[in-house]
């Protein structure tokens, strides 16, 4: 039933507001004056210390110190304190306008996440974590903050940071430019315990130039460049067959072609699942037979060669052998079908430049993912936008890596300490990692922390399919969505999970006998789909396993103590493959006006 309240009992309470109001600022005023007085009296020499009475002091003050002059009084007792009193205000002003500053522009939002809703991932609870996760914090008097969690943010309108723990596995939804590399990749990397994997399709102003320098004196930084997004010196090689001498291992290979290649939609029909069949038995025998990857191109130009034949059977896989030699033999128009098909979802290979990257080469180290895992370096790996088989060696590589660190864990008890980092962004063009969203099921729990960043919700579903990127949303313990989301359907959708809440709805009704006020309590969203679509930049939702849905402030790395020296860093970096990229357009601007 709604509560009603007469006119009158309006009129008392706006009274009470009203003499409450008067009362804050008479009381310190009547203070600052009697104390006021005596100092002035004590000052002139024209009386004794007068006995507390603030009010008199304030309305009579000529009878408390009699003796004093008027004028003397009227700065005393009025005029300085009245001023105190304003600066007082001005000051209190100042410093909560500061304090507000401090604690971020985001104000909270009614009915989303308090502190007390999130506490798992506030600073008391995500250190008690951080210690039973980490036999090495175990017994340490104190922790720092990086070696607790990941930065994700304040709660709006507080200066509580809110951390993601080395256990969580997370996705971020954020459109370009809203953050998502400013404010999550680079402070993630940053401040990163352990070794940290980077995929990326950009170098310059980006995370690259911002975390190489300070990675660099932690660690060994390597840097996997084929098509030379930041005119990176080749100091390193990495053998995608490593992995390949299985048939599994193989097929995942091969899946990453396939996935650089086509969509989801498009992987289960007959050619293409035919290409990565015929593409996973030659990566089989070239893994073997300990051949370069490059081998293969040369047995998908001439599929009557029967190397790989011999290499299958010889080393006991007589029935891949078998679906080989079926395939080779059967008829020709199919045949060469599926060869092309193979021979286009690994046409990178054909590229000197990217191969140089994936074959032996003299004097330069190789990669190798299982001494990785074990150190604090950081592994850079770039590509551009659908760079086919480029990328597809990109996500080859990280898989390797993530697999790695699993294996390791295994070997270490069951977890990674320090844990390993992996920033997957721009993850669904550069990193498409087939069975991802099932990896996410036990990652966390290894030590080996993904952060997946993609533009949107239904990139992932391009890449992963609907029940892949559903798993993987699902299987995310932690979920950032920033601002940019003009999917609608996604947005109620968001909208829904941060769910309704009671509003007070206030009406008022005249009658003869004087006006009355009625309360009632109606639900409405939180935050409703328009709201969601028209976040502010620097702001992000933040969805965790079992808490409410909070609202964060982010905080971007150049925003933070010692900007200063990483801008310069960043700045220096990124100059430097500006420089590189001149010093490689010289000789070929050279050649062609030579030519010309």
């Amino acid at each position: 039933m709604p509560n009603s309240s007469s006119s009158s009992g309006a009129g008392t309470d706006i009274g009470f507001k009203i003499l409450l109001g008067v009362m804050a600022a008479a009381v310190p005023l009547a203070n600052l004056a009697w104390l006021g007085g005596n100092l002035t009296a004590s000052l002139t020499d024209t009386g004794p210390w007068a006995p507390y009475e603030p009010t008199s002091a304030l309305l009579q003050p000529e009878r408390l110190w009699p003796e004093t002059a008027e004028t003397s009084l009227l700065v005393g007792t009025r005029i300085a304190p009245l001023s105190l009193l304003l600066l007082l205000g001005v000051l209190a002003a100042v410093l909560w306008a500061r304090h507000k500053k401090g604690s971020g522009k985001t104000k909270a939002v009614a009915g989303m996440a308090k502190r007390s809703d999130i506490e798992p991932l506030l600073a008391k609870q995500i250190t008690a974590k951080a210690r039973s996760l980490r036999p090495s914090l175990k017994d340490a008097k104190t922790i720092a903050a990086q070696d607790t969690g990941i930065l994700l943010g304040n709660l709006a309108g507080t200066r509580h940071e809110v951390r993601m723990g080395y256990e969580d596995v997370a996705v971020a939804i954020m459109a370009p430019r809203s953050g998502k590399t400013t404010c999550l990749a680079v402070p993630a990397i940053l401040n990163a315990p352990g070794p940290v994997l980077l995929t990326s399709n950009k170098a310059a102003n980006d995370a690259y130039t911002a975390s190489i320098d300070v990675r660099s004196r932690v660690g060994r930084t390597w840097s996997m460049d084929p098509q030379q997004i930041a005119h990176a010196e080749r100091t390193m090689w990495w053998n995608p067959l490593a992995d390949a001498i299985t048939l599994d291992g193989a097929n995942r290979l091969a899946g990453h072609f396939l996935a650089a290649s086509v969509d989801a939609s498009q992987q289960g029909d007959f050619w293409s699942k035919a290409g990565s069949n015929i593409l996973s038995q030659l990566l089989l025998a070239a893994a073997l037979d300990e051949r370069p990857i490059t081998d293969i191109m040369a047995w998908l130009a001439f599929p009557a060669d029967r190397t790989p034949l011999d290499i299958l059977r010889d080393h006991g896989f007589a029935a891949v052998a078998a679906q080989l030699k079926g395939t080779v033999e059967g008829p020709p128009e199919t045949r060469d079908g599926i060869f092309e098909t193979a021979r286009q979802y690994a046409a990178a290979l054909l590229n000197a430049e990217i191969a140089a990257w994936v074959t032996p080469q003299k004097d330069v180290e190789e990669f190798r993912p299982a001494d990785f895992v074990t150190s604090r370096d950081t592994l850079y790996l770039l590509s551009k936008d659908g760079g086919g088989g480029a990328s597809a060696l990109i996500a080859a590589c990280a898989d390797s890596v993530m697999r790695a660190a699993t294996a390791q864990a295994e070997r270490a008890g069951g977890r990674l300490d320090p844990p390993a980092l992996a920033i997957l962004d721009e993850a669904a063009n550069v990193c498409k990692i087939s069975d991802l969203p099932d990896l996410y099921s036990h990652l966390g729990s290894r030590g080996i922390i993904p952060l997946t960043i993609l533009q949107s919700y239904r990139q992932g579903q391009k890449v992963w399919g609907d029940a892949g990127m559903d798993a993987m949303w699902s299987a995310s313990t932690v979920k950032v969505i920033g601002s940019g989301i003009d999917d609608p359907d996604f947005a109620d959708k968001l909208s829904r999970l941060i769910g309704d809440h009671d509003v007070e709805t206030t009406s008022t009704s005249h009658s003869e006998s004087g006006k009355s006020t009625s309360v009632s309590m109606r639900q409405e969203r939180i935050l409703p789909a328009d709201a969601i679509r028209a976040l502010a930049k620097g702001t992000a939702l933040c969805f965790a396993t079992g808490m409410r849905a909070a609202m964060l402030t982010l905080r971007p790395w150049y925003a933070e103590p010692g900007a200063a020296e990483l801008s310069a860093a960043s700045a220096r970096a990124s100059k430097a493959i500006t420089e590189r990229a001149v010093a490689k357009a010289a000789p070929a601007q050279s050649g062609f006006t030579a030519a010309a």
